[in-house]
């Protein structure tokens, strides 16, 4: 609240910092306490800094307070980020790869390049000041903007939108049940879903937050009851649905003094335009089209009701990624090639010799260590993990890798 009173007042806390001789992080702190807890010391700074007497500031300060969620006033919904079923997830690495990076690399700002599920960056939070997290499904967008935006929220619109919603039994038919009634969802969940994202999209009072939170429980709520095996490719046939869906909201995390930059952009283009310290990749290796796999998701938040096709009702084809392409070796090569960053951490699974078509990585692991070796000194790291497997692949013996490439700096031969 206290960067967004300076932002208010045309400033920045970087030059109220330089201005008062107060530190940043002294001030960033403030974020997280309620005006009126305080030092007095503060308030006496900002009324000499804006020339304004402390109670004009105290009442300023008041009002912004009504629609601001604190650190201690939390959302207390039931999803976290790490509870949704997605292919490639790396939540059960996250210990490993985070001590690899504490060890191995230094910096402030932090780039994850390929977010996923978003819980690489969850669990750097700590680490960093600076967050840049991207990637090119608009369902991931919607949930970053709901986890780690820094933009404040109404709690009580939120909270009463998810009492209007667990109300709703029996709904209209509409877009969504239209297609994936009797197939991903009851024909009444269908119904039920559809009328929620239709009332979250004809509600212009919103905030992009607000919405954003609102999407990303509805997100969560469908997929913890899909009838599917982890994605959105197909749908388990010959079983009778039953009514399971109930809408529940997500746990916004706390990043109060951090600077977020959410992205939806093309790796490839994106790194040509930022810099970071550390520059996290974690790309999709194998033939696996992520917009494919979670089509159902894409157009859920998307909600242009364009017309589906298929048994799976998928929408017509696009954003496609060239990383599960032959194309893969020579874009993963010219992503490397453009990075600017201090260090660069590229995880990578051997399952290039997989028997399923889908699970082959178009990208060897000698040609992610020779892309590497272009730009500066690279470590291997490895550890034996189980993989997420719908049933096709069988690999045994499967390890995660972790490349770690200290940008500029060339082993000597």
């Amino acid at each position: 609240m206290f960067e967004d009173y300076l932002r208010m007042k045309g400033l920045s806390i970087v030059s109220f910092s330089k201005q008062t001789g107060i530190p940043i992080s002294t001030l960033r702190n403030l974020n997280k306490i309620r005006y009126d807890k305080w030092k007095i010391r503060y308030l006496e700074v900002l009324s000499n800094v804006l020339n304004k007497n402390i109670q004009e500031i105290i009442e300023e300060l008041k009002n912004m307070s009504k629609n601001v969620v604190f650190a201690d006033s939390v959302l207390d919904g039931k999803y976290d980020i790490e509870n949704r079923r997605y292919i490639g997830s790396k939540n059960k690495l996250i210990t490993w790869i985070k001590s690899l990076i504490i060890e191995e690399t230094e910096g402030t700002s932090f780039l994850d390049l390929f977010a996923g599920t978003g819980v690489v960056s969850k669990n750097m939070l700590d680490l960093y000041n600076s967050f840049i997290i991207n990637d090119f499904l608009y369902s991931n967008e919607v949930i970053y903007k709901a986890f780690f935006s820094t933009e404040p929220f109404n709690k009580d619109i939120i909270k009463n939108k998810e009492k209007k919603y667990q109300k709703l039994m029996v709904c209209n038919e509409n877009y969504f049940s239209k297609n994936y009634g009797g197939k991903f969802f009851s024909n009444n969940d269908a119904t039920v879903i559809g009328e929620i994202r239709e009332d979250i999209e004809k509600d212009k009072s919103l905030s992009d937050r607000e919405k954003s939170i609102l999407l990303a429980s509805l997100v969560y709520s469908c997929d913890k009851v899909a009838n599917t095996v982890g994605h959105y490719d197909a749908y388990r046939k010959k079983i009778q649905i039953e009514d399971r869906f109930k809408f529940e909201l997500i746990k916004p995390i706390d990043t109060t003094g951090k600077d977020i930059f959410i992205q939806r952009e093309d790796a490839n283009e994106l790194v040509k335009k930022i810099k970071a310290d550390v520059v996290f990749i974690d790309p999709p290796y194998n033939s696996r089209q992520y917009s494919r796999f979670y089509h159902l998701l894409e157009n859920l938040v998307k909600w242009t009701k364009p017309e589906l096709e298929g048994v799976a009702m998928k929408p017509p084809v696009e954003n496609m990624s060239e990383y599960s392409k032959t194309k893969a070796p020579e874009k993963f090569d010219e992503l490397i090639q453009n990075i600017d960053a201090k260090y660069i951490v590229v995880t990578y699974n051997n399952t290039y010799s997989s028997k399923s078509n889908s699970s082959k990585n178009k990208i060897t692991h000698d040609q992610i260590i020779n892309s590497l070796s272009k730009v500066g000194s690279t470590q291997q790291f490895e550890q034996e993990y189980q993989f997420f497997n719908a049933g096709k692949t069988d690999l045994k013996d499967h390890k995660e890798f972790v490349f770690i490439t200290k940008v500029g700096i060339f082993n000597e031969k």
